[in-house]
C-alpha cells in the first residue's frame, strides 16, 4: 500500500523486511513464493526493478520476483485429481481481480481451475444486463473491469473520469 500512496521510502523498506524473512528459505532452496493476494503478487513481481539501484538488495529482489507466484500458476501445471480437488457441490461466481488479469497477466487461469462455463456466462450476463437500456456507452470505475468488459461488449466503454473529462 505504502508504494501506491506514493510513500516510496516506506515501501521500499516493507520490501527489504520481505526478502530478508524469505531469504533464509530461498537460500534453502524454496521453488517459489506463492501470493495469494493478486495485488500484492504483481508488487512482489515488481520488487527486482523498484530495488535495481540498491547495492545490499539489487539481486536478491530479482530472485524474490523471480520466485513470486500466484497459486494459480502452480496449479494450472499440476494434475488436480491426484491431490482429491473435485468441483463444488454449488456454482461458483468468481470474479478475476483486475491485478490477476491484467497484473499478472493470469486471466482465465483460476477460470479454467472452477469452472470455464459458468465463468463465461457471467461475463455475457453481465453485459446482457449493462446493455439491456440501450445505453449509448457503459462507464465504469475500474480500469481492468474496463477492459474485461470492452471483451465482449457491443458498445463502447469508458471509465467514468473519461466521461467528467469530456463533460468538462
Amino acid at each position: 500500500m505504502s508504494h501506491h500512496l506514493s510513500a516510496s521510502d516506506e515501501a521500499l523498506e516493507f520490501m527489504r523486511r520481505n526478502i530478508d524473512a524469505w531469504w533464509p528459505h530461498i537460500e534453502a532452496g524454496a521453488e517459489a513464493i506463492l501470493v495469494t493476494a493478486s495485488g500484492c503478487g504483481v508488487m512482489v513481481k515488481e520488487y527486482g526493478e523498484l530495488l535495481q539501484g540498491d547495492p545490499a538488495y539489487a539481486e536478491k529482489a530479482r530472485r524474490v520476483s523471480e520466485l513470486a507466484r500466484d497459486p494459480a500458476e502452480v496449479l494450472r501445471k499440476e494434475p488436480l485429481e491426484p491431490l482429491g480437488v473435485v468441483p463444488p457441490p454449488q456454482p461458483v461466481a468468481f470474479h478475476s481481480p483486475c491485478t490477476l488479469q491484467h497484473g499478472q497477466k493470469l486471466g482465465r487461469v483460476v477460470e479454467e481451475i472452477l469452472q470455464p462455463e459458468l465463468s463465461q456466462r457471467l461475463l455475457e450476463n453481465k453485459l446482457e444486463n449493462l446493455q439491456a437500456g440501450s445505453p449509448a456507452l457503459i462507464a465504469t470505475a475500474n480500469v481492468g473491469c474496463q477492459l474485461h468488459l470492452e471483451s465482449g461488449a457491443t458498445l463502447p466503454v469508458k471509465h467514468w473520469v473519461e466521461l467528467l473529462d469530456e463533460a468538462l
